[in-house]
């Protein structure tokens, strides 16, 4: 999660908010990398997750990163969550839950839902204060 916050950090260049995301295989190696890039590319499909998720597929050769994890500062949105099930990435980890967009658990929760043909295992809660207090300030910044 430490190296999550660390690629989140990177998204504060070009003032996109600073959520992070790592795709890590079943031996710990990172595989994809990712920050939301929203405002630095105008594409609104650049979040975080799915930049990692998209670098990820590209270096293992597959669309399927069923031996992966994916660490994540935010809990993913709709979208995101999407993204990880159609993936069929089999584990979530997250950061700060997300009482507003969250669809890993909070608002909705898309990764586990039965009806879909895949579902996530999901930690949540893993160093959420300091996940947290990286959006808190952007958004206090941003809002003066």
């Amino acid at each position: 999660m430490r190296a999550a916050l660390v690629e989140g950090r990177a998204a504060l260049a070009t003032g996109d908010v600073p959520v992070g995301a790592l795709v890590v295989d079943a031996d710990g190696v990172v595989v994809g990398r990712g920050h939301n890039a929203r405002e630095a590319t105008g594409d609104p499909t650049a979040h975080a997750e799915v930049l990692a998720l998209r670098e990820a597929a590209e270096r293992t050769g597959s669309w399927r990163l069923d031996g992966c994890t994916l660490v994540v500062t935010l809990e993913p949105c709709a979208m995101c969550a999407g993204a990880i099930v159609l993936a069929r990435v089999p584990r979530l980890v997250l950061g700060a839950w997300d009482p507003k967009a969250g669809a890993c658990g909070s608002v909705h929760d898309l990764v586990r839902d039965p009806r879909l043909n895949h579902r996530v295992e999901v930690t949540g809660g893993v160093l959420a204060e300091e996940c947290a207090a990286s959006l808190r300030d952007f958004f206090t910044d941003h809002r003066l």
